[in-house]
């Protein structure tokens, strides 16, 4: 099927409401309903959140797209016998373990790729924090929030709009033991370029951090494509430095543990990079 062009901001229309579907189920959190099963050890958790939260995402955009492919986290990729060339990637649950132990930084991401490759659309919407990450491509990056005080806004993100003292990076070690020591073993010379670090537990939303500022510079190990495709798009388009891993195709299904553990997504201020990034 011919590809047929769609404007960016039908696809984020189409990605907002999407996101926003799963993060409703999120917001029923019930820690009576996880039904969590072991997955890759005992602190990465899946539960029925998670493929119920998939199932709400995919039905908004098999409506609205209906040939579009559809990649995910928990369900297997969905085909259309005629192909648009657009592709949905979506992480249901980013941020599961603390979901599960009610910590408020998770949430549903959403992202859509053009025929091309590239990545036009992304929204993370984290429910707990009510907050709406979201990006198209030339389009800018934006947060829709309700405050503590109950005043809700959008307003545009462009990371730190100037030098500051006390950086933060944020980062993470991973589930492997291996690859956690060697991380370990190579925080100490990061830090000589920062104050602090902090890790939010959600891929999506330590990248949307740094497209509102928050934190300086963001790396990790182990990452799928459906983590940072959302996150990743945010960031860059608030004016970030965005690393992104080359994986195998989404198309054929989740990359080995292996594949994700050997290659890094990292995100900062604008020539910050070479300051923490790891040498290719």
């Amino acid at each position: 099927m011919t590809p047929h062009a769609v404007s960016v901001d039908e696809l984020l229309e189409v990605a907002l409401r999407a996101a926003a579907a799963g993060a409703a189920v999120l917001a029923a959190r019930d820690p009576a309903g996880f039904g969590a099963t072991e997955k890759s050890s005992d602190a990465d958790w899946v539960t029925a959140f998670d493929v119920a939260a998939e199932r709400a995402v995919r039905a908004v955009i098999a409506d609205a797209r209906p040939h579009d492919v559809i990649t995910g986290e928990e369900l297997a990729p969905e085909l259309p016998a005629e192909p648009s060339g657009y592709r949905w990637s979506i992480d249901p649950l980013d941020g599961t373990m603390n979901f599960i132990r009610n910590i408020a930084y998770y949430g549903t991401s959403v992202a859509v790729m053009g025929p091309s490759g590239e990545w036009l659309a992304g929204v993370v919407d984290a429910p707990a924090l009510r907050r709406v990450y979201f990006a198209s491509q030339g389009g800018g990056a934006w947060l829709d929030e309700t405050r503590a005080d109950g005043v809700q806004g959008v307003r545009a993100l462009h990371g730190p709009l100037e030098a500051r003292g006390g950086t933060l990076l944020s980062t993470a070690l991973t589930y492997d033991a291996d690859v956690r020591r060697r991380l370990v073993s190579e925080l100490d010379g990061r830090m000589d370029h920062f104050g602090d670090f902090r890790r939010l537990g959600s891929a999506a939303l330590e990248l949307c951090a740094v497209a509102e500022g928050s934190v300086d510079a963001y790396l990790e190990y182990g990452l799928f494509e459906h983590d940072f495709a959302a996150g990743g798009l945010i960031a860059q388009e608030a004016g970030a430095w965005v690393h992104r891993p080359v994986l195998s195709p989404a198309v054929n299904g989740l990359p080995t543990r292996e594949e994700v553990l050997s290659v890094w997504t990292g995100a900062c201020v604008p020539g910050l990079e070479e300051s923490f990034a790891p040498k290719e």
